[in-house]
């Protein structure tokens, strides 16, 4: 697939998504590697975005350099915006009372702990939707009990056996002290993100490394 070829079907997929508006981002390709550039008006569109280009078959990697543009109507102060964000993640029952948050900037950043991995997901999640961040910093601790290393990895090993989107044989799963390393190859980018929430739901994971190629 040439570079011309994957640039138009990145932008069609961008055109074609309704919660993205398309119009001021441009995309350039470099053998499978995609760059987005341009502006958008929330910190979810950058993010949707980026999940669009990675759903285009040939994409390998995504460049995520998009700018947000916050409206006038939309532009709140450091202080307001941490209100208006913790207040959302008061309204969440996923996420732990554990976890804070502090702007600056229109920058959210997460601290605090979390027994899970998606709790500390879905705090992103969550301020992802509030009108006026502009980028959000995730340092949110994953503070699981220690558990066998060998019972870790044969519980995502049968996860990945168990997920009929893998083909689990071209996965390699490596884990030292509560941390997951990823290796090998998967034909797309949704098979990746199914490979690593299947590793992070393991009980006793903290941490996993992905290193999984995008092979077609």
């Amino acid at each position: 697939m040439t570079n011309e070829t994957l640039e138009r079907d990145v932008a069609d997929e961008l055109r074609w998504d309704p919660k993205i508006d398309s119009r001021g981002i441009a995309v350039s390709v470099d053998n499978g590697i995609v760059t987005l550039r341009g502006t958008v008006g929330s910190f979810r569109q950058k993010r949707e975005a980026k999940r669009a280009a990675e759903r285009v078959y040939g994409v390998t990697n995504v460049n995520n350099a998009l700018d947000i543009r916050v409206l006038t109507a939309h532009r709140r102060e450091d202080a307001e915006l941490r209100g208006e964000v913790l207040h959302a993640l008061v309204l969440d029952a996923l996420v732990p009372t554990t976890v804070d948050a502090t702007v600056k900037d229109g920058i959210v950043t997460f601290t605090g702990t979390a027994e899970w991995h998606y709790q500390r997901e879905e705090a992103g999640f969550v301020a992802a939707y509030v009108l006026g961040v502009t980028d959000i910093q995730n340092d949110v601790d994953v503070v699981s009990p220690i558990l066998d290393t060998g019972e870790i990895h044969h519980s995502i090993k049968k996860a990945l056996a168990r997920d009929a989107k893998l083909d689990a044989d071209n996965i390699a799963v490596s884990s030292s002290h509560s941390k997951v390393t990823l290796t090998g190859s998967v034909r797309s980018w949704s098979e990746r993100d199914a490979a690593v929430a299947a590793a992070w739901s393991a009980p006793g994971v903290i941490n996993v490394d992905d290193r999984l190629r995008v092979y077609y």
